[in-house]
């Protein structure tokens, strides 16, 4: 809790942009991509993929790399595209370089499509979260390269998230493309880290593993705070509401808004018949964020949330706080989605069961202990502990 309010004092000072200007991700290490340059290099990418002001694919492009394919994961290669929303494939530049959509008609790229390409590139800036599916594209990616015989190859990013570890550990019976691995909500690894963890525990399709390299970042560690450059997605626009965004998104299974259609996703929750508060908010169709969110023209009574409205890094305090003031209780959780974001259907039983939160907290320690000590394996960088 402590390291929480000192992380978001840091956020209000502003000083992350000197902070991550010291750090040095793994795609701005030219020297080790440069020995790829004899390489048919395939790419997985999106908005965030840049080498200072940069594009990855640009710089690839311009220094004569054999870029021959580029994968998008959801929200797409330019993060324009709603959550769940059906992304088309395309082509980039004058070069007409395929761009294959893998949130479109497959999530894993076929053998067809990895055609041609001997190494393939990760480089997407993911937030911490087991719930992101951005990490959900990476497995199947990896899974795809190693079936054919491809190297596989995170060029590392830190992560926003990454200085700490909480939240019930995904039970395999919960699986999805919102939760693949047996890991925490908050799993406190980079990118990197936990490929390394997915290749090292076998959690590919019939225990294969990749041919995998990580390109580490220099200067980070997992105390270290970070600020994202870009937004990774169109609904995280700030490092409040990535921090923010473990505890709300579990909304997302239920019928509260969490600012979707608003200039404020993420850091504020609310619905129309909710009790009378002094913050109100009416979504609306955002183009490049959110089409037709929950309640659109409706305006919905709630919460403002800062840094100093949450208890703890990960919080499920107002989720038992709506449950709780919800009239028709029977129709508060979307219980398939719920589950699925929780890892279990253990949560919303407890919830439901009316379990304290601090009861609710001690049921997922052991697991989390056990994830802690299989996670030293797998780590990069210096721990926060």
């Amino acid at each position: 809790m402590k390291r929480f309010f000192i992380f978001m004092f840091i956020v209000n000072i502003g000083v992350f942009t000197s902070l991550a200007q010291e750090i040095i991700v793994g795609a701005e290490r030219v020297e080790e991509l440069n020995k790829y340059k004899n390489k048919r290099i395939g790419v997985l990418v999106n908005q965030t993929s840049y080498i200072k002001n940069t594009h990855l694919v640009d710089y690839l492009i311009e220094n004569n790399f054999q870029l021959v394919k580029i994968f998008a994961p959801e929200h797409g290669f330019k993060g324009k595209a709603d959550a769940g929303e059906y992304v088309n494939n395309d082509f980039y530049g004058t070069e007409k370089i395929p761009i294959i959509s893998l949130y479109g008609s497959n999530k894993k790229p076929t053998k067809e499509q990895l055609a041609l390409v001997d190494v393939l590139f990760f480089d997407v800036q993911d937030v911490g979260a087991r719930f992101y599916t951005y990490i959900s594209s990476m497995h199947y990616t990896m899974e795809a390269c190693a079936e054919n015989n491809i190297e596989f190859v995170v060029l590392d990013r830190p992560n926003p998230l990454g200085m700490y570890v909480d939240g019930p550990v995904l039970d395999l019976k919960f699986q999805s493309f919102v939760g693949m691995h047996p890991i925490p909500i908050v799993h406190g690894l980079t990118i990197g880290e936990l490929a390394q963890m997915i290749n090292g525990e076998k959690w590919l399709s019939n225990g294969i593993q990749s041919k995998l390299t990580v390109i580490p970042c220099k200067n980070y560690t997992h105390s270290t705070p970070y600020s994202l450059p870009i937004k990774p997605s169109p609904n995280l626009p700030n490092d409040l509401s990535i921090w923010l965004y473990p505890s709300l998104c579990l909304f997302e299974g239920t019928p509260i808004s969490v600012g979707r259609g608003t200039m404020l996703p993420f850091q504020q929750i609310g619905y129309p018949n909710f009790k009378k508060t002094s913050h109100t908010f009416t979504p609306k169709s955002i183009d490049g964020m959110s089409k037709n969110p929950p309640f659109e023209n409706k305006v919905c009574n709630g919460y403002l949330l800062n840094q100093n409205s949450i208890q703890s890094a990960f919080s499920i305090s107002y989720l038992i706080e709506f449950y709780n003031s919800y009239s028709n209780k029977g129709a508060f959780f979307n219980a398939s989605f719920f589950d699925k974001l929780a890892g279990n259907s253990t949560l919303r039983e407890q919830i439901i069961s009316n379990t304290s939160e601090n009861e609710i907290r001690k049921s997922w320690q052991m697991e989390i202990e056990k994830y802690k000590f299989m996670r030293k394996k797998y780590l990069l960088y210096s721990d926060f502990e």
